[in-house]
């Protein structure tokens, strides 16, 4: 493993380890951003179900958007997997950044589901 990759995978479980502390119960908005897409899924981890989800690879998303790896499609994003999230009866969350920094692609996503109605 590269030694970048390693730190990632290290700012990842650290994440994930505080968020299973403050979590209580609450869903989990996970992001995975790519160098070409980007990637957001509410999951239960109690019952290990993903309950929303949405991506920049999806059908209508590729229609809509230039690309899938800029500012535009990070916040259609975080607004359709909240309007899914809603859907599904979900309004509170824990927001899990990953490995990656709260910025960018990352942050706008995260503004725009809380713009939409989730609350974390």
């Amino acid at each position: 493993m590269v030694k970048s990759e390693a730190l990632f995978v290290r700012r990842q479980r650290r994440t994930r380890w505080k968020l299973r502390l403050a979590a209580a119960g609450r869903a989990r908005l996970s992001v995975f951003r790519s160098s070409q897409h980007i990637y957001a899924q509410v999951i239960d981890d109690v019952a290990g179900r993903t309950l929303a989800q949405a991506s920049s690879v999806e059908k209508t998303m590729r229609e809509e958007l230039k690309s899938g790896a800029n500012l535009t499609a990070a916040k259609r994003i975080g607004q359709l997997v909240a309007e899914r999230a809603k859907a599904a009866g979900i309004t509170t969350v824990v927001f899990d950044r990953g490995g990656y920094r709260f910025h960018g692609r990352v942050k706008a996503l995260a503004d725009a589901a809380r713009e939409a109605g989730l609350s974390f």
